[in-house]
């Protein structure tokens, strides 16, 4: 099993690329289920879950070609069976998404339940009981969603509580092929909803009000094949940034959505960081030798995203001063706290709150991955500890983060991917 050795307190330098956005790649890709014609997507992430998304619309018998730039070509049209089989699922709760173009093209879908990154209840009743107002009847059977309509679904009003970005999704691209008017109220609004939307209306849906808390989709009777760019990674960015203001140095990086990452960029800012940006970069220059300390409350967009939260809590470990980080939008996200806590963090928990006493060195440690973003705290954590940082179980960072250790590296850093 892969880890990283990461030999820290190198300051970080230079100009990196923005990767695609996993979180927009992966509806994009479920979305092709809908059209009559091929689809082209481009901008993806080299990520093993967009990896696992294209194996699994593949093992459903749909035509797929890569090219070396990454671009994948998909024909819906050669579908041969509607199963998303549970060893392709279970490493990604973003699977279920194949379950509404499924329904509204096919009125048939048989999808495992998910799996992903353990932190927390994101239960999957807000997808199925969105799809039984739709009209599908569906049952839970040995670890399955068999889901069924009687021809096409029906226009709803379909209202949230909670919000959920993925369950936003999944009616949007159902809604999209549905007879009728479908409203979603408490709709997620989160740049990736509004790039599946703009997407879903270049394959011809019609689609309003996209990044409020209130979309109505008009479906139509078909839906086709289009060239779509998945938007740049705004956690990514957000990440790049948040490492540079750790570590000191100043980093440029290009082909982002600078308005993407606004509720970060606040809070690197309030941290010490002085920051430009344009149309399609984003700079930082640090120039005080350790952050301000920096409190911060998470919750959905356009908030301080909760895939940030690991991320500050490493930045106030080493920040002047004492920070609360509160974690509003999953119930179990503070795994990383004990692992910095192994390199000397002072981190005490109170409910969903975290108390960081900043401190001015972290020292090296064997650590272990627990999720995504967690892991992506551990790799911060690394660079500006005091000699040298093993991260195990890595094969959660390689989820959401195309080729950290190589982007890392070309800004100075001293980080070796070991067997």
């Amino acid at each position: 099993m892969d880890k990283l050795l990461i030999t820290g307190k190198k300051e970080l330098k230079g100009e990196i690329f923005a990767s695609g956005a996993k979180n927009s790649a992966l509806p994009v890709l479920a979305a092709s289920l809908l059209a009559e014609s091929p689809m082209k997507v481009s901008n993806l992430p080299h990520l093993n879950d967009v990896t696992t998304m294209i194996e699994l619309l593949g093992s459903m018998g749909i035509d797929i070609m890569l090219n070396e730039d990454m671009d994948v070509y998909v024909d819906a049209s050669s579908i041969k069976n509607l199963n998303a089989r549970y060893e392709l699922v279970k490493t990604m709760r973003a699977s279920i998404l194949v379950l509404g173009p499924l329904l509204a093209k096919f009125h048939q879908a048989k999808v495992a339940l998910p799996g992903g990154c353990a932190i927390g209840s994101r239960p999957v009743n807000l997808h199925i009981d969105a799809m039984r107002t739709m009209g599908a009847s569906i049952s839970l059977e040995g670890g399955y969603i068999n889901a069924k309509s009687d021809g096409r679904l029906k226009g709803k009003t379909i209202n949230f509580d909670p919000v959920s970005v993925t369950a936003t999704e999944n009616v949007l691209m159902a809604a999209s092929l549905a007879e009728g008017e479908t409203i979603i109220n408490n709709a997620a609004k989160e740049p990736e909803v509004v790039d599946l939307a703009d997407c879903l209306i270049k394959m011809g849906a019609q689609i309003k009000g996209q990044g409020t808390d209130k979309i109505v989709i008009q479906g139509v009777e078909t839906l086709v094949g289009c060239d779509f760019s998945v938007m740049p990674d705004r956690v990514e960015t957000a990440t790049y940034l948040t490492a540079v203001a750790m570590t000191g140095g100043d980093i440029k990086i290009k082909g982002t959505r600078p308005n993407s990452v606004d509720s970060v960029v606040s809070k690197l800012r309030e941290a010490g960081a002085l920051i430009k940006s344009g149309e399609d970069w984003i700079s930082l220059k640090m120039e005080i030798n350790r952050p301000k300390a920096t409190s911060l409350s998470t919750g959905p967009y356009p908030s301080f995203p909760t895939d940030m939260q690991a991320q500050f809590i490493a930045l106030n470990s080493i920040a002047n001063g004492t920070a609360t980080v509160t974690e509003n939008v999953f119930e179990n996200r503070f795994m990383h706290v004990q692992e910095i806590a192994r390199m000397g963090g002072k981190i005490s928990l109170k409910g969903n709150t975290a108390i960081i006493q900043g401190i001015k060195d972290l020292v090296g440690a064997p650590v272990m991955a627990t999720d995504l973003r967690a892991s992506a705290s551990l790799v911060l954590a690394g660079l500006v500890a005091k000699g040298t940082t093993q991260i195990d179980r890595i094969y959660h960072i390689d989820r959401g983060y195309e080729r950290i250790e190589e982007k890392l590296n070309i800004l100075g850093a001293d980080i070796e991917r070991i067997s």
